[in-house]
């Protein structure tokens, strides 16, 4: 019989090990690294202990090697448990009894002895963490003078943002919900709500979506009943806004099941959008719109906050990947946008091959985003983009890291 809460160490063990030596995201890895953990609670917490492990790896494993004689190999399994076994007690504030208690156990023989010795070493010690952890050097270097920047905004996952159905409700929202607005239409909630329980679930008054990634469909403005092509548009937030700003939408998708839950999405809010299934690279559409949104897929490094399995298995490839599909993308769609209309590209990564050199390549006229179009604190960049970094915001409780660029026809 397992000892209570050893399930889901190990099934967080299995997390770290996809990310790190298959490049899986936590989310792929989780349908069999979870499969054996029973209780919402204990996959949670499995996730947590993932999540905190791959966010300050780079500063766990200096503690580790500060207290072994011998360096241990990067893939050793004693050097993972200990990862998990810090990461639990330093950054989740387990207590160490029941750290060891279900730590040890995932070790025999001299690994135990070993991780049992240079953990108490450390308690002893009174190690402790920095105040932001530090990057791979890979993520470091290819966002230089913003690294650190960056990094401060990882040092606590994020809160809980909601986008509402109805802006003119905010101060009504906010004073039910208890939460803070950072601009019409948007709420902030702690960590650790439960989303299906709070008041205006049901109903759909709103739906979570992070506030950076709320600003792209809001840069298209009112719809008044105009038609609004959301390309890659699955599992909808972009969808819902459009819809809720009066366009008339269609969500395209080349996912079936992040279709259905688009669907489910707008039966809850009940707002109203086309959904299709098809390959953006293949279909064509009736009509030209008057407005399209890129929402492109990309390596996503900008949600490395809620997302630390981006730090590890994102390069070089995945970036030059994406960069030649979103080129294709941002192409193709230009042909599809009507006289005098609007397009808006957006990523959710911090890597220029995403963002601004996109931007550069497009021929249609640019149409800059202004400061006032954006949260206070938010500034546009020279060129008129705008471009968010997990560091901003701190204060507030950050934000994802996007790049959007705005043009007319």
């Amino acid at each position: 019989m397992d000892i209570p809460g050893l399930p889901a160490r190990r099934a967080a063990l299995n997390l770290i090990d996809a990310v790190l030596r298959r490049g899986e995201t936590l989310e792929q890895a989780g349908g069999g690294a979870l499969a054996r953990v029973h209780g919402d609670a204990d996959r949670a917490l499995a996730r947590a202990i993932a999540g905190e492990v791959l966010r300050w790896k780079q500063d766990l494993d200096v503690l580790i090697d500060s207290a072994t004689r011998d360096v241990l190999p990067g893939d050793a399994k004693p050097r993972a448990v200990l990862e998990l076994m810090l990461a639990q007690v330093l950054r989740l504030e387990t207590p160490a009894h029941a750290v060891i208690a279900t730590g040890l156990p995932l070790l025999t023989g001299g690994p135990r002895r070993l991780a049992h010795g240079v953990f108490s070493a450390l308690l002893k010690r009174g190690a402790a963490l920095p105040k932001a952890p530090t990057l791979p050097d890979a993520s470091a270097l290819r966002w230089g003078a913003r690294a650190e920047a960056i990094a401060a905004g990882l040092a606590v996952p994020p809160p809980l943002d909601l986008v509402l159905r109805d802006p003119a409700a905010t101060g009504a929202w906010a004073e039910r919900l208890g939460g803070v607005s950072l601009m019409p239409g948007h709420l902030r909630l702690p960590r650790g709500a439960a989303v299906e329980t709070l008041e205006g679930f049901r109903e759909g008054a709103w739906w979570v979506q992070d506030l950076a990634a709320s600003l792209p469909a809001r840069l298209l403005g009112a719809g008044e009943g105009r038609r609004v092509l959301d390309l890659c548009a699955a599992p909808g937030g972009k969808t819902l806004q459009l819809a809720a700003a009066g366009w008339r939408v269609t969500a395209l998708d080349l996912s079936k099941r992040r279709l259905e839950r688009l669907r489910a999405n707008l039966d809850r809010t009940g707002l109203e959008a086309q959904a299709v299934q098809a390959d953006a690279l293949a279909w064509e559409p009736e009509a030209p719109f008057d407005a399209i949104l890129i929402d492109a897929p990309c390596t996503a490094t900008g949600t490395c906050r809620r997302n630390p399995d981006v730090l590890h298995r994102v390069g070089a490839r995945q970036i030059a990947e994406m960069a030649t599909l979103q080129a294709r993308l941002l192409e193709r769609a230009a042909g599809w946008l009507a006289p005098g209309g609007r397009q808006v590209y957006a990523v959710c990564s911090l890597e220029p091959e995403e963002g601004e050199a996109q931007a550069e390549k497009l021929t249609l006229t640019p149409d800059p985003i202004a400061a006032g179009e954006l949260p206070q604190g938010i500034a546009p960049t020279p060129a008129g983009h705008l471009r968010t970094d997990p560091g901003q915001l701190a204060d507030a409780g950050g934000l994802d890291g996007f790049f959007v660029a705005r043009w007319r026809k």
